[in-house]
């Protein structure tokens, strides 16, 4: 049977489907030119050293859609497939995604610590929120997340607008800048890619164009946003609110960010459901399975889609 590294943990489901079909190595005990796959995720990734020492690697199948751990344009060069799992979390995260933005507009843990406190009582009714009907929502990264969450939307007549690296055939409004997207917008969501080209892409000048009446919400990466300038911003009241599913160094958030009252914060969850993380696990090995039975895998990034 090929040899097989797992980096990061398997589902039982998975680890009995790959049993039946590769010899499983770990980390602390794998001898690398026997390798010739490997199964990680999106935060472990493989590092560029590993992926040198792996002679004969031939797929890197990844659980999750993001994999700006693994740099891709190296394995496509040495006709290594790198692979992930689009289109099977596309639904759950676009959900997570209005959740926090409902969280946001309509103060969700501000009115539950509200009944909690038994302030309800003490102080009569909790202050008014703001509706999230008839919002006008700019959407970084228009892919098939992002098309998703503007479908989700749609019963809250949201005004669409997005920034993506290319115009799309779409009838939504395109802008080429993010800042004035940002400054057209009432609440910026991020649905871009990881990566050295989208790195701190949400800077300063976009949350302040944003504004003091702007909602962000961050599902896609925690490098996408540029921290420091976040908190900031949400500390001064040059941004209203923030919801995160990310951080820059998840899982460790600063104290400054969970101290601040007009954010929501939730642990990189945004695909967590038990439906779609089993989609998930079996796509990832199904992507292993299908190459070594005929050669070929079933969702190759798009670097090594060529291959």
């Amino acid at each position: 049977m090929p040899d097989l590294l797992q980096i990061g943990g398997i589902t039982d489901t998975m680890k009995e489907r790959l049993e039946a079909a590769f010899t499983i190595h770990q980390l602390d005990e794998f001898e690398p030119e026997k390798i010739t796959h490997v199964i990680t995720n999106g935060h472990d990734g493989v590092s560029p050293e590993l992926m040198a020492s792996l002679t004969n690697l031939e797929v890197i199948s990844g659980y999750g859609v993001g994999y700006d751990a693994v740099d891709a344009e190296e394995a496509a060069r040495r006709g290594i497939y790198v692979t992930h799992t689009p289109n099977v979390l596309n639904e759950e995260v676009a959900t997570t995604a209005v959740l926090l933005l409902l969280a946001c507009y309509r103060e969700l843990l501000r009115d539950d610590a509200y009944v909690r406190t038994g302030e309800w009582k003490t102080k009569g009714n909790a202050p008014l929120t703001r509706s999230a009907d008839n919002q006008t929502v700019g959407i970084l990264g228009l892919g098939r997340i992002g098309q998703a969450i503007a479908d989700k939307l749609a019963p809250w007549n949201a005004k669409i607008l997005y920034h993506s690296r290319n115009k799309k055939d779409v009838s939504y409004t395109y802008y080429d800048d993010l800042t004035e997207m940002a400054r057209d917008s009432d609440v910026l969501i991020c649905i871009t890619p990881g990566g050295a080209s989208t790195n701190k892409i949400v800077n300063k000048d976009v949350l302040h164009a944003l504004g003091p009446n702007g909602t962000l919400i961050n599902v896609s990466r925690g490098s996408v946003v540029d921290e420091a300038a976040l908190i900031e911003a949400l500390q001064s009241g040059a941004l209203g609110w923030a919801g995160l599913d990310v951080f820059e160094a998840e899982p460790a958030v600063p104290q400054a960010l969970r101290d601040l009252p007009n954010t929501v914060l939730l642990p990189h969850v945004g695909s967590a459901t038990v439906e779609t993380r089993a989609a998930m696990g079996a796509l990832t090995v199904d992507n292993l399975l299908k190459h070594i039975k005929d050669g070929s895998v079933m969702s190759a990034v798009p670097e090594c889609a060529h291959l």
